[in-house]
């Protein structure tokens, strides 16, 4: 049992000798912890948008820019780029909005308010992120399927003279699908840890609030 807890039954077996001491702590104790959440919710962000690029510097990932252009998806890539970087942007402008808000509050149904919008927002952004990432893979499928030699496109140089290309060509579609399937519950596993939990903290501070009435 936390301290917050121990401090809020403490609070109800007193509350007739010193019920406004015990509202003020409980409330500034929910008021700290929340906006702990919400910035390490910030910082958490801001990690995952610099992280992946670091990537590019792996030789990796020139081969894989490569095969988007080889399968004349350079224009998506640079779009989806572009959206990806502005959306996400965006996201963590509002995830730095929400902790300024909470961290200067001083009423509590303003708190509860603040606590749901920002529940809300990473909601949406993780939405916008497993989204984008299945999305990627579908292109990529749609691609090999408009390509004439989707492995040359691909660079790729096997010999398959004697392989039926209708039969190579759904064969890579169904692996990329696959595939994309695969890493988008891997990162959805991924997001769960990273907000999941800080969510789960969030969401019972908010039934703390509520239970006390306000």
């Amino acid at each position: 049992m936390d301290e917050l807890e121990l401090l809020k039954r403490d609070w109800k077996k007193k509350e007739h000798q010193m019920p406004k001491l015990g509202y003020d702590e409980i409330y500034k104790m929910i008021w700290k912890k929340s906006s702990s959440i919400v910035k390490w919710i910030f910082l958490i962000s801001i990690i995952e948008f610099l992280l992946p690029h670091l990537l590019y510097l792996l030789p990796a990932m020139s081969k894989t820019i490569a095969i988007w252009k080889g399968l004349g998806l350079g224009n998506f890539l640079l779009v989806s780029n572009i959206v990806q970087y502005s959306v996400v942007l965006f996201f963590i402008f509002q995830f730095y909005k929400r902790y300024k808000e909470i961290s200067s509050l001083d009423n509590a149904r303003q708190l509860l308010s603040n606590i749901l919008k920002t529940r809300r927002t990473v909601k949406y952004y993780v939405i916008f992120c497993l989204s984008l990432i299945f999305i990627s893979y579908i292109v990529m499928a749609a691609g090999i399927y408009l390509s004439d030699n989707p492995l040359d496109a691909m660079g790729y140089n096997y010999n398959l003279d004697n392989a039926d290309p209708t039969k190579v060509k759904t064969t890579m579609i169904a692996t990329v699908l696959l595939l994309g399937t695969i890493v988008t519950a891997v990162m959805g596993c991924i997001y769960f840890l990273l907000y999941g939990i800080l969510l789960k903290k969030l969401n019972k501070n908010y039934k703390e609030l509520k239970s006390m009435e306000f």
